[in-house]
């Protein structure tokens, strides 16, 4: 623990460890519980747009695929000083990654594979529960990677400010969002029934994420602003969330108030 000049802060437990084998052990560990996950929903929710074993491969492909190149597009909108230095060397732009851009990124790859395999029916609400899962522990991964995660929030005088190595207190919004993660999953969950549609659960979680992590910018480093003074992070968040803008209206009503 150490005293600053903008009061007590927390010094992040892991500064000292070089923590970049910690994070990497997390980030393995996420996607081994959320594909595990997956499989116990794709088990239990019975889903008809997932009986289909090959069409079901074929999403995870759509998935999987979308996601990766999602989330390397968001690192370069959102910090392009770090990913294209050096270039044409390709290598920086292999490094970062976001969850924004890996989420809309998987979206569009799931609705692509969908298409070419014909699958008209939502399978979304499957991936709720391994994503937050995932989500949630590769957070902790970041938190634990301090500084070098560039995960961290903007500095802050409020006791649990966290000193992630560089002398300065800042909110440590990777904790935030593993609670709001939390939350907002088990009350998505818990409600279930209210929603009209299959697939309204993914939505509504997405929707919700979209949301909060365009609040949550607002105390955090901007690396590169764009129009209106936001991230590229926060414009994603604004597209995502314009796709969804139709159903809305409706996935609010059915999230408040039990229409059935």
């Amino acid at each position: 623990m150490s005293i600053e000049k903008t009061g007590m802060c927390l010094e992040c437990p892991m500064t000292a460890f070089s923590p970049v084998w910690v994070h990497t052990l997390l980030e393995i560990l996420a996607y081994t519980l959320g594909t595990q996950a997956f499989l116990w929903q794709r088990r239990r929710l019975g889903l008809n747009s997932l009986q289909d074993k090959d069409q079901t491969v074929w999403v995870i492909v759509g998935a999987a695929m979308g996601a990766a190149l999602g989330s390397k597009m968001a690192f370069w909108l959102e910090d392009p000083a770090i990913a294209f230095a050096n270039f044409p060397d390709w290598r920086h732009l292999l490094e970062g990654k976001s969850i924004v851009g890996g989420l809309l990124g998987g979206l569009l790859g799931v609705e692509t594979s969908k298409k070419l395999v014909g699958q008209t029916h939502s399978t979304g609400d499957a991936f709720v529960l391994p994503l937050a899962i995932g989500m949630c522990v590769g957070r902790i991964g970041c938190f634990l990677a301090g500084l070098a995660d560039h995960t961290y929030g903007s500095a802050t005088t409020l006791p649990w400010g966290i000193d992630f190595g560089d002398g300065i207190a800042r909110h440590p919004t990777q904790l935030y969002e593993i609670v709001f993660i939390v939350i907002w999953t088990a009350l998505i969950l818990g409600r279930k029934q209210r929603y009209g549609q299959t697939g309204d659960c993914f939505r509504l979680y997405l929707a919700g994420y979209l949301i909060f992590r365009f609040i949550i910018e607002f105390i955090k480093p901007i690396p590169m602003v764009y129009p209106l003074s936001l991230s590229g992070i926060q414009w994603l968040c604004v597209f995502g969330l314009a796709y969804y803008a139709k159903q809305l209206p409706r996935l609010t009503r059915e999230f408040l108030w039990d229409t059935k």
